[in-house]
This record gives C-alpha cells, sequence and structure tokens, in this order.
C-alpha cells in the first residue's frame, strides 16, 4: 500500500461518519412525524399515493396486521416480476428481442429482487428487455428497500411505545421511505451517474469494429436509473453481467468512490435516526461504534492479507482504480447486504474471501441492509442483554423493555434461519450430482463456491464468488428457497418481538440498570456476535477458506 491508499481509506471512512448525522436527521423528520403531517416536495405525490389505495395514513396496524400487510404486498411484487419474465417477448422496450425467461430462473430472480438480495443467475444484457429491468427489477429495488426500512420502524416503535399494540402502518412507512428517501437521493445520484458516463437510453444495442477489425456488440440500456438505487438501496443488482466492474455503471474513480459509499451511506445512517427516535443519540452511536469497528478490522485483515500473502497478483481486481478499491467494495458490499461488485471475490486471497463470507455469515448486521442491519444488530442486542442479565443475576431489560422468554426464543430463530440455509443447503450441494457439476474449481475453493453461493442468499446479500455455475435448475430453486427463508425468517420473528414488547410498560432507569450506552456494552455485544458467529460457521470455513490459505502458504493454489 502507499500513501494514497491510505488517503482513499482514510476519506472513505471519514465522509461515512459526518455524513451519517445529516442523513440520519433528515430519516428522523420523514419516519417521526405524526401521520401525514410530512410537508415537501413531494406531499403531493404522497396524498395522491393513499387516496389510489385507500389507505388512511393515520390508521395503525398491530404486528400481525403490519406482518398480513407486508406479506402480501410483497407475495404480489413477486409474482408481479416472476411472470413479467415469462413474457417478456411479448412485451414493449425489447429491442434485442430477448426471449421468455425460464420458470426457474424467472422463480429465482423474482425472490431475489422482491427479498433485496438481487442474486443473479443470469446476464442482464443477454436475458432481460428493458421493460423487465425497469418495471420489474428497478422497481422492486425500491418497495424491498423500503420495506427493510418498514421492518426496523416497528422494533422502534415497540421499544418507545407505553402498553400499546399500535406500531404503524405498513404503506404509510413504505410510501414515505421511497418517495422522501429512496426516491429523491436516486434521481440525484442517477443525474450525477450519467455525468460521469453511466449509460441511460432505451436504444437497442450497437455494433462496432474494434480497432483490431473485429465487430463487437455493445449493449446499451436505462442503467443509470437501476445502478442509482441498488447502491443507496443495499440492493446491488447489476444492470450488466459484470456489475460494477462494467465500465457501463462504474466509468471513472469518482463514481467508483461514490458508489462504494453510497453502499453504506442509508444503512448507516439509519443508526443515527434510530437513537433520534428513541430519545437517546448516545444509544445509536454506540451500535454505530459496534458496527463501525467490525467493520474497519475485517477491512484491515482484507488489506493485510491481500497485499501481504498475494502482492503483485491482479487477477479478477479493479485494475482501473487499483487494489484498494477492490477490497474497500468487498467489505463494504457484503457487510452491508448490497452485494454489487467491482472485483471477482473468487480471485481474493484465502483470508480476504472468509472475511467477506464472514461479514454475510454474522446475518448482515455490520451496517447490513436499509433498515435490515439495524434490526439484525438489534436482534443480537437482545440476546447480549438477556446473556449479561444471566451474569449478573439481574432481569434483563433493554431501553426500559424486560426482555423475557418469547423475545429472546424468536431472536434465536432470527439468527438460526438464515444459518440453516447457509449450513444445510451448502451440505446438500456437497453430496448431490447437481450441486458439484456446477463447480469449476476443485478441493477447498470449490467447496467455498458452493458455500459462498448459499451465504450470499441466506444472508439476503446477493454477491457471487464466481465460478460456480448457478444457472441450473438445482441452484435456481435452492438458492431461491434459500433467499425466502432468509428474509422472511428474520422479518416474522422480529415482528412478533415487536408486537411483544410494545405492550409492555417501560421501566424506569435506576441504579441496578443494565447500561447499554457505554464500551462495556460494546465489548460485550462484539464478543457475543463473534462467538456466535464462530461457533457456528468455524467447521464451515475451515473447509473452505481456511485450508486453502494453508495450502495456499506452501505453494498449492486452486
Amino acid at each position: 500500500m502507499n500513501y494514497f491508499d491510505y488517503l482513499q481509506l482514510f476519506i472513505y471512512l471519514l465522509l461515512l461518519v459526518a455524513l451519517t448525522p445529516l442523513i440520519g436527521n433528515y430519516m428522523f423528520k420523514v419516519f417521526d412525524n405524526k401521520p401525514f403531517k410530512t410537508k415537501g416536495i413531494f406531499s403531493w405525490l404522497e396524498s395522491g399515493i393513499y387516496k389510489i389505495i385507500g389507505v388512511k395514513p393515520d390508521s395503525q396496524q398491530n404486528w400481525k396486521q403490519y406482518a398480513f400487510a407486508l406479506l402480501s404486498f410483497n407475495l404480489f411484487g413477486f409474482l408481479f416480476v416472476f411472470v413479467l419474465q415469462l413474457i417478456q417477448k411479448d412485451l414493449p422496450l425489447n429491442p434485442q428481442h430477448l426471449e421468455n425467461v425460464s420458470w426457474p430462473l424467472a422463480f429465482n430472480t423474482a425472490a431475489s429482487f422482491m427479498t433485496n438480495t438481487n442474486w443473479q443467475s443470469y446476464a442482464g444484457e443477454t436475458t432481460l428487455s428493458y421493460f423487465t429491468q425497469l418495471i420489474g427489477l428497478t422497481v422492486q429495488n425500491f418497495v424491498s428497500a423500503a420495506t427493510g426500512f418498514g421492518v426496523a420502524l416497528v422494533l422502534i416503535r415497540a421499544l418507545r411505545n407505553k402498553l400499546s399494540s399500535e406500531l404503524g402502518n405498513f404503506y404509510v412507512d413504505l410510501t414515505r421511505s421511497v418517495i422522501y428517501i429512496l426516491l429523491p437521493l436516486s434521481i440525484l445520484f442517477s443525474v450525477f451517474l450519467i455525468g460521469q458516463g453511466v449509460i441511460q437510453n432505451l436504444s437497442a444495442y450497437k455494433t462496432v469494429t474494434t480497432i483490431e477489425k473485429v465487430q463487437q456488440v455493445i449493449p446499451q440500456g436505462p442503467a443509470a436509473s437501476q445502478i442509482a438505487i441498488k447502491q443507496l438501496g443495499t440492493n446491488g443488482g447489476g444492470f450488466f453481467n459484470a456489475n460494477s466492474a462494467h465500465p457501463y455503471e462504474n466509468p471513472t474513480p469518482l463514481s467508483n468512490f461514490l458508489e462504494m459509499l453510497a453502499i453504506l451511506l442509508l444503512s448507516a445512517s439509519f443508526v443515527y435516526c434510530f437513537g433520534k427516535m428513541i430519545g437517546s443519540v448516545k444509544q445509536g452511536w454506540y451500535i454505530y461504534m459496534t458496527m463501525l469497528i467490525l467493520f474497519v478490522v475485517g477491512l484491515g485483515i482484507s488489506v493485510y492479507s491481500e497485499y501481504h500473502f498475494s502482492p503483485g497478483v491482479f487477477e479478477g481486481q479493479e485494475l482501473r482504480f487499483g487494489t484498494i478499491n477492490s477490497l474497500i467494495w468487498e467489505n463494504a458490499t457484503t457487510a452491508a447486504s448490497n452485494g454489487s461488485v467491482n472485483a471477482m471475490h473468487s480471485s481474493l486471497s484465502p483470508l480476504s474471501a472468509l472475511i467477506a463470507l464472514f461479514n454475510m455469515m454474522l446475518g448482515e448486521i455490520i451496517f447490513g441492509g436499509v433498515g435490515a442491519g439495524l434490526y439484525g444488530m438489534l436482534i443480537f442486542v437482545i440476546l447480549t442483554v438477556f446473556i449479561a442479565g444471566l451474569m449478573v443475576g439481574r432481569t434483563p431489560e433493554y431501553l426500559g423493555k424486560k426482555i423475557e422468554a418469547f423475545e429472546v426464543k424468536m431472536a434465536i430463530m432470527g439468527v438460526i434461519a438464515p444459518s440453516f440455509i447457509i449450513l444445510v443447503f451448502t451440505a446438500i450441494a456437497c453430496m448431490t450430482d447437481a450441486g458439484l457439476s456446477s463447480l469449476s474449481s476443485k478441493g477447498p475453493h470449490g467447496f467455498s463456491e458452493m458455500l459462498y453461493a448459499f451465504t450470499s442468499a441466506g444472508a439476503n446479500n446477493g454477491s457471487a464468488f464466481a465460478g460456480l455455475n448457478a444457472n441450473t435448475n438445482f441452484y435456481n430453486l435452492m438458492i431461491g428457497i434459500g433467499i425466502l427463508v432468509g428474509r422472511f425468517g428474520v422479518i416474522i420473528p422480529v415482528l412478533a418481538i415487536a408486537g411483544s414488547l410494545s405492550e409492555k410498560k417501560l421501566i424506569p432507569v435506576s441504579s441496578g440498570t443494565f447500561r447499554t450506552d457505554n464500551f462495556t456494552f460494546v465489548f460485550l455485544l462484539i464478543a457475543v456476535i463473534l462467538i456466535v458467529g464462530a461457533l457456528t460457521f468455524f467447521p464451515a470455513l475451515s473447509l473452505g477458506p481456511v485450508v486453502e490459505h494453508i495450502l495456499m502458504i506452501t505453494g498449492k493454489t486452486f
């Protein structure tokens, strides 16, 4: 590394921290207003949406009603995108006359984009029409991110409620998340990306003759609008197969830097918003510090491994912007459940690959997806408070709410659901010809290909290790199922926790209250996160990147 690399790292982290309270304060103003009192340039759009869908903005839902509305809306989104792919050949905005998508791939893609995962078993420029990309995928990028905001908001309201079952309204949360946060920021970011050279058109593909006198097809399309929300909404699905390594998605060093920043920006800012909404900015900052410490340590290990064990090895890295930008992006995208890539993770050194895997295996809580990262971290907060209470003999509580058996059971379910997908589905792939036949590598690296695919699915990340041929019926269906379980296997327990906590009375702070706004709690929280992660996944990681690292030191590579 040189001084310029260190400077980039410093500026990246500095801007992330500096922008957090600015964006977080804005989020607080959007989400903390009383129903239907938000004013601004988009207020007319908000009121119009409520009239069209027949929702009273001041109506409240309990956790079961909220869950039903959320699941119903997401089911409709899934079916819409699924059917859209099956009939895209006969729909407009298809200048390349692309064929209809097979139903297993359509199932996988619909599940992926509906859940904010954006795993892609296909090449966008050869598989999906402009209509499918615009009306199907880009729309889901907005509403799936807004769904994450909504679930987190329910949990926040539960923590500050007093003996109430009213937890907001899903359709109001969805609408405000889109029109006041995701839409305006995406419009601004899209305009910036177009200025940098990201394409935005509806033209047919261009055939050109290269300087080597060879004809080449240059894809076109409305890329900028999807790229902006894919980064800001922690979606990650690329318009092109090469994702953010493609110059039409990520053309300049400035676009690369700001796209990396956008990956974490809203998730990080929402943690500050959480502190404001519960009336304790200090609580928000300590959770923020927990996430930041885990992110910086993981990034440090990746940087050390790549520069120490693989110096001068550039295969699969982003050569336009340097190795350091590949590593920042790798850690940001796997920490934030974004999944976009500007380098191939299969080409990382084994320890760097281990960090990418571990970031996802922890439950995408290191900032995580928008909203999803916060409620995932709060699951671990509940477990930490419970364990600390057992250690000191006190009734566990968090922010004045008693943590009892039901909350702990639901929290454990939220941890187990994605873990089950990662470990069991990888084991099934290892034992079947359908799973093994898609590998491009043997040995521990081949195992890592399968482990990464199901980790990405269970954690709703969407990034790929590369090398694995995932566009088969086996992987499309298995990964699609894993994506659904990884998303709703966490959301439903979180909503149930919110419903239970919301109806509890607030306990006044006393001398016996276990403090959750100091560095002791940060240390305990990190310890619980790492211990749970290590106990659950260390055997699997040992068979993959750990063994590969040891063999690499002895001179054997895969």
